[in-house]
């Protein structure tokens, strides 16, 4: 057998990635025309290329590194507990101490009596298992018809093909012929694209009864739950308007609607709360979580069951789902010490008291740019959206471009931001201080000249 030649330069991981790996979300014609950028190494909130270059991660890895790169505590807790216990199921009545543990830690931190987990290993797989909970419980309620789940346009809950029918992407629909049946999706809350001339107190509250006619329109005997994500993540960083959760909660109390929080965004600190739920005071059956449970160190998902439908289920006899890696104990230990440190070190308050509040200042200088047409935050999540026209919201044709060359401007200059259409999303480590911050908003302002000069020259 010839061995395999050690591939240590840049050129040649690109060649043997592009010749194997087929990445996700990407058009890979295009991305084997320039390669593949070759993330080495990180730490703190700097990632490092194999060709030496240093970038500021504003991105967080895809919004989960929360507590920052390079904390050997995880490491740690991963190697010892490999030591003790590599793996084990949690089939066939058993379980692992690291399991139990978290069980417990999780039950304590999350609101509004969940008291129950269900583990697997992404967001995605979390919101197919509360897929197959809310069918399970409607059934054993005696309501078989009570199949669709309504969630929003510009949703995202994953990319299996029942998550992916959860969430609201038209290109993902598009790609796999779905949704699948039993899915529907209303309009978004999303005021500074669609709101118009409308308040967002009063948009808030048109956007929410459009579940309240959805309902009325499939037939409430025939509507199980309403999913959607705090503030929506991947469509944009959309923060509702505050009427907005009060509504959708009176009128899934009204038509008996299980209601689903997907934090796998917005958990574990990322809005300057422990979980998005308690900003907007949502009282959910479910809550989906996922990356910021272990900063992305490891996989790792967990589904919180609120004690109504957890009571039922645990009374109903078998329930026939669950993953080979369901609660592993390596993934749950260093969830545990990922939980330890932002409690020990009150990452959490931090961000809600000091570092958020001085990114949303410094946010908010960036009004002015000739580019931006408004900037918008919570904790360390937000936007910033690129306009054509300030004053009347008009955004670039075609639709998308300019977020683009944007985001490669960044790439350039040692930032990592992501664009979503002509939209900028930033959620960074919470590990962030003020340093980082300047350094960022230095960074991002550089960005939005670079691509206002491409837009000039283009006109």
């Amino acid at each position: 057998m010839t061995a395999l030649p050690l591939r240590n330069t840049t050129a040649d991981w690109q060649a043997a990635d592009s010749a194997h790996h087929l990445h996700p979300f990407t058009d890979h014609a295009e991305l084997h025309r320039a390669g593949p950028r070759i993330i080495t190494r990180a730490e703190g909130s700097y990632l490092i290329d194999s060709e030496g270059r240093k970038l500021l991660d504003a991105f967080a890895g895809l919004w989960c590194v929360n507590i920052g790169y390079g904390r050997k505590e995880l490491a740690k807790a991963a190697y010892e507990q490999m030591l003790e216990l590599p793996y084990y199921n949690t089939f066939f009545k058993t379980s692992t101490p690291p399991a139990v543990d978290l069980s417990r830690v999780l039950s304590e931190l999350a609101p509004n009596r969940m008291s129950h987990v269900f583990y697997g290993v992404s967001g995605s797989d979390a919101n197919d298992t509360i897929a197959r909970m809310v069918r399970q419980y409607w059934n054993l309620m005696g309501k078989p018809a009570k199949k669709t789940i309504i969630s929003r346009v510009n949703g995202y809950h994953g990319s299996t093909m029942v998550s992916a029918s959860l969430g609201g992407m038209s290109y993902m629909h598009a790609h796999a012929d779905l949704p699948l049946p039993g899915f529907s999706h209303i309009m978004q809350p999303y005021w500074y694209g669609l709101g118009g001339d409308m308040t967002p107190e009063a948009f808030g509250l048109k956007a929410a009864r459009a579940l309240e006619e959805r309902i009325e329109e499939l037939g409430p005997e025939h509507c199980a739950a309403f999913i959607g994500e705090p503030i929506q993540g991947a469509g944009g960083v959309i923060v509702p308007p505050d009427s907005y959760w009060p509504e959708i909660q009176r009128i899934c109390k009204k038509y008996d609607l299980l209601l689903i929080a997907d934090e796998v965004i917005c958990g574990f600190g990322r809005t300057g709360h422990w979980f998005a739920s308690e900003m907007f005071a949502i009282k959910a059956d479910f809550m989906t979580l996922a990356k910021g449970i272990t900063s992305g160190y490891v996989p790792l998902s967990a589904v919180m069951i609120g004690d109504r439908v957890a009571e039922v289920l645990i009374d109903s006899g078998d329930f026939s789902h669950g993953y080979t890696y369901s609660g592993h104990p390596v993934a749950c230990a260093v969830a545990l010490e990922n939980i330890r440190i932002l409690r020990e070190e009150k990452i959490v308050e931090r961000v809600h008291d000091e570092t958020g509040p001085y990114l949303a200042k410094r946010l908010a200088e960036l009004d002015d740019h000739p580019l931006v047409g408004e900037t918008r935050l919570r904790g360390f999540m937000g936007a910033i959206e690129l306009v054509k026209d300030k004053k009347t919201r008009k955004t670039f044709e075609p639709l998308g471009d300019v977020g683009t060359l944007c985001r490669d401007h960044c790439f350039e200059i040692g930032l990592v931001m992501r664009a979503t259409r002509d939209t900028m999303l930033i959620s960074p480590p919470l590990s962030w201080m003020n340093a980082e911050i300047d350094h960022f908003m230095a960074l991002t302002r550089q960005a939005l000249d670079l691509t206002l000069a491409d837009v000039r020259r283009r006109s």
